[in-house]
C-alpha cells in the first residue's frame, strides 16, 4: 500500500528535510521510511546545501539499491515510483537499478526504464540481460501498439463514398450516408434519430510505384528517445505496400539494421549508444543506397551536432536534393517532439533544399503519406 497522506507539518518536514527537524518535529513509521528514501537519493545531489534544500543525516542506516526500490514500491504511488526511478537512472547516475537482477524484475516497464535498459545494457550479464529484453519488449509492444494504429490511418487511401466497406471503423464511417438511410426512423416528439444501418465508405487503393525509405539515425546518447521509436516505426512502415524501408544507425561508423526492421526488440539490443558524430559519413552511405532518386525520401534523424566535416555534410544533402531524393532532417522523433539541436548547421541544410523539424511519429506517418500520394 502507498504511503498515507501525511499531516500538514509532517508533510513540510518530508519535504525540507531533517535540516527542519528542531522547528518541525521528528518523523515516525512510515513517513521515516519515505523521508529515509528520499534521502538516499536526492542526498547525492551536490547542489542541495547551496540551494538550502533538503541536508543529509547522519545516522547508521544505509539503504542497499534493492531494499530502496522494496521500500519505493511500497510507500510511493505508481506515479512517483517511475519519477523517483528515472532521477536515479538519469540524474544520478545509479546504474545498479538496472544491472542487479532482483532489481530489475521489480521495476514496472516504461519508456524511461526502457531508456535506461539501452545505455546500460553494456554493463549487464546474461542473467540480466535476458529479463532486459522483457522489458524491452513489452515497452515496445506498447509504443507500436498505438504507432501501428497511426501509421496504418496515414497510410488508409482516400474514402471512395461510391463503395460500401464491411470494415466498421470509425475512419471509414460515413455520417450523410447514414443520416440520410436512416430519415425514416426520425421520432419528432423526441427529437431523436434512429440508426439501424451505419453506413462505412470503402478506401480506394492507389497503384503507385515503389517508393525506397531511407532511415539515418544518429545513436549519440541525447538522441536514444529517437533511436527507440525510429526502430518502432521503421518496424510498422516494414510491410507497407508500395515502400521499401531501410535503417541505419550510425556515430563515427555506419550500420546498416534493415536486416532486423521487423523485430525492433532485437534492433534495439544491438544499437550502441553514446561516442562520437560522422553524420556526412551516414549522408554517403545513402547516397549509395539510392537506385531511383526521384522516389527516394532520406529521414535524418540527429540533433546536426556534427563531429566531423560540417561542410561536407551541407554539399552531400545538396547533392541529394538536386538528384530529386525528398531529404527530411529531424531533431527529434519522439511522442514529445522538443528537440534540443544545432541550430547553425540546420539552417545550412535548409538553404540547399532539406526541410528541418521535429516530429512524432504519427505526424511522420502522415508527411510521409502525403509524399507518396501527391
Amino acid at each position: 500500500m502507498s504511503l498515507k497522506i501525511p499531516a500538514p507539518l509532517q508533510r513540510w518536514r518530508l519535504l525540507l528535510g531533517e535540516a527542519a527537524q528542531q522547528s518541525l518535529g521528528g518523523l515516525d513509521g512510515e513517513i521515516a521510511s519515505a523521508d529515509a528514501a528520499l534521502e538516499w537519493l536526492y542526498g547525492r545531489d551536490p547542489e542541495r546545501a547551496r540551494r538550502g534544500e533538503r541536508s543529509g543525516g547522519d545516522g547508521a542506516s544505509q539503504l542497499t539499491t534493492p531494499e530502496w526500490i522494496n521500500d519505493v514500491h511500497r510507500l510511493f504511488p505508481q506515479e512517483v515510483i517511475e519519477r523517483l526511478e528515472q532521477d536515479a537512472v538519469e540524474r544520478y547516475g545509479i546504474t545498479e537499478v538496472v544491472t542487479n537482477l532482483d532489481v530489475l524484475e521489480r521495476l514496472e516497464p516504461s519508456e524511461s526504464l526502457l531508456r535506461a535498459v539501452l545505455q546500460t545494457k553494456h554493463l549487464m550479464n546474461p542473467a540480466v540481460l535476458a529479463a532486459a529484453r522483457r522489458i524491452v519488449a513489452e515497452v515496445v509492444r506498447r509504443i507500436m501498439e498505438k504507432l501501428a494504429a497511426e501509421v496504418r490511418q496515414a497510410f488508409a487511401g482516400p474514402r471512395d463514398r461510391r463503395r460500401r466497406s464491411r470494415v466498421k471503423a470509425a475512419s471509414n464511417f460515413d455520417f450523410a450516408r447514414t443520416v440520410r438511410a436512416s430519415l425514416a426512423r426520425w421520432d419528432p416528439q423526441r427529437r431523436r434519430l434512429y440508426i439501424q444501418d451505419p453506413v462505412f465508405a470503402s478506401r480506394s487503393r492507389r497503384h503507385v510505384q515503389r517508393w525506397e525509405l531511407i532511415l539515418l539515425v544518429d545513436q549519440s546518447g541525447s538522441m536514444v528517445d529517437s533511436v527507440i521509436h525510429s526502430a518502432v516505426m521503421a518496424a510498422c512502415l516494414w510491410n507497407l505496400p508500395g515502400m521499401s524501408t531501410r535503417l541505419v544507425a550510425f556515430d563515427t561508423e555506419v550500420v546498416d539494421l534493415t536486416r532486423d526492421v521487423s523485430d525492433p526488440v532485437e534492433l534495439l539490443m544491438k544499437v550502441q549508444l553514446g561516442g562520437g558524430t560522422d553524420i556526412a559519413k551516414a549522408v554517403a552511405y545513402a547516397q549509395g543506397c539510392i537506385a531511383n532518386p526521384a522516389r527516394s525520401i532520406v529521414v535524418l534523424v540527429s540533433d546536426f551536432f556534427e563531429g566531423r566535416d560540417a561542410a561536407e555534410l551541407v554539399r552531400r544533402v545538396q547533392a541529394l536534393v538536386q538528384s530529386g531524393t525528398q531529404v527530411l532532417g529531424l531533431a527529434a522523433l519522439d511522442s514529445a517532439a522538443t528537440p534540443a539541436f544545432d541550430r547553425e548547421t540546420a539552417a545550412r541544410l535548409v538553404k540547399v533544399g532539406a526541410q528541418v523539424g521535429a516530429m512524432t511519429p504519427g505526424e511522420l506517418a502522415a508527411w510521409l503519406a502525403g509524399k507518396i500520394r501527391a
